[in-house]
């Protein structure tokens, strides 16, 4: 069956069409939310541009009977991806089964996929877990495990001018749920650059950039997620433990308001169980104060993609000029 592409922006074709492909190594129970909020934000950063985008998944990640039959129709192989025409990429985290990213059953395909894009895409955007693989593989620079997990939405600093922070302000808020972070200095060490920082310290976003190649954006938040999703993120870990599968959740920072996490710690005080969590935050209402940035910065990277392309078709328009 022909894999549905999804149409974005308003369909000026000025620059021409700009193809996205979207590879999504969510877990099943993630998948959609994550294509529908990845599909919605480029949506709303299309603007003018004609933007098409498709979906991919990496084949070795583990899937239910059920979620394949869903995706059939709408999701190719990521094996695919240096047979159809994409220009802009974003891969997206996996929920991890190993210590050792090297040993995750999808390993070598993630790997042939990041080398493939280093110059089959104009430029490619890593969101989370993939954003620690990608630095692996091309740098060995290796992930460190944070004291606790960062949850909720931080404010982000930027520490460096960029065409992506175009009418974004020096300042601005970003969902962040991870449990290791990608160590600064050697970022710096091997020419990385960091373009905005977390308050209180570490990366946010930054740069790979090689002459010749794809420019490569690393997020380690979550500039995707909509108003619910740290909130269900949260139910998921707080079930986890309620059934002793792992250890008490933290509350996400920044997030719920202060009577919602007075009734949420009352509520694991008095070892409530997980319907209760859920009716409390069921019932809450948090801000989505980083939506407008989050738009505003895949807006610039789209255009900067349109751009690139252009470029780049212009560059091989170029009749070279024989000897004499």
């Amino acid at each position: 069956m022909k894999t549905e592409q999804f149409v974005l922006g308003t369909g000026s074709s000025f620059r021409g069409t700009l193809h996205v492909g979207l590879v999504n190594n969510m877990p099943d129970q993630a998948l959609r939310a994550t294509e529908i909020q990845f599909a919605r934000l480029l949506k709303e950063a299309a603007g003018p541009l004609d933007v098409r985008l498709r979906l991919f998944s990496l084949a070795t990640i583990a899937r239910s009977p059920q979620a394949r039959a869903r995706m059939e129709g709408f999701y190719d192989d990521a094996g695919m991806l240096p047979h159809v025409p994409v220009d802009a990429l974003i891969i997206t985290g996996a929920e991890p089964q190993a210590a050792d990213l090297t040993a995750e059953p999808y390993w070598n395909d993630l790997a042939r996929l990041i080398d493939w894009a280093q110059t089959g895409t104009v430029t490619a955007l890593f969101s989370c877990l993939a954003v620690h693989a990608a630095v692996l593989h091309l740098d060995r620079i290796a992930r460190r495990p944070l004291p606790r997990k960062l949850s909720g939405v931080f404010t982000a600093a930027r520490c460096q001018d960029d065409p992506l922070f175009l009418n974004v302000p020096g300042q601005f808020a970003i969902p962040h749920s991870r449990r290791n972070e990608t160590p600064e200095e050697a970022l710096a060490a091997r020419g990385y650059h960091v373009l905005s920082r977390l308050k209180g310290g570490g990366a946010d976003l930054f740069t790979r950039e090689l002459p010749g190649q794809s420019r490569f954006v690393f997020l380690q938040g979550h500039p995707e997620y909509d108003s619910v999703t740290l909130g269900r993120e949260y139910l998921r870990d707080m079930g986890r433990y309620l059934r002793g599968e792992a250890g008490r959740p933290v509350l996400p920072e920044n997030y719920f308001d202060r009577a919602t996490e007075e009734s949420l710690r009352q509520a694991t005080r008095a070892n409530a169980p997980i319907e209760e969590f859920t009716r409390i935050v069921s019932a809450a209402l948090p801000l989505q104060q980083w939506r407008n940035h989050s738009v505003r910065l895949f807006a610039n990277w789209l255009s900067s993609a349109a751009a690139a392309k252009a470029r780049r078709a212009a560059s091989r328009a170029i009749p070279t000029r024989k000897r004499a």
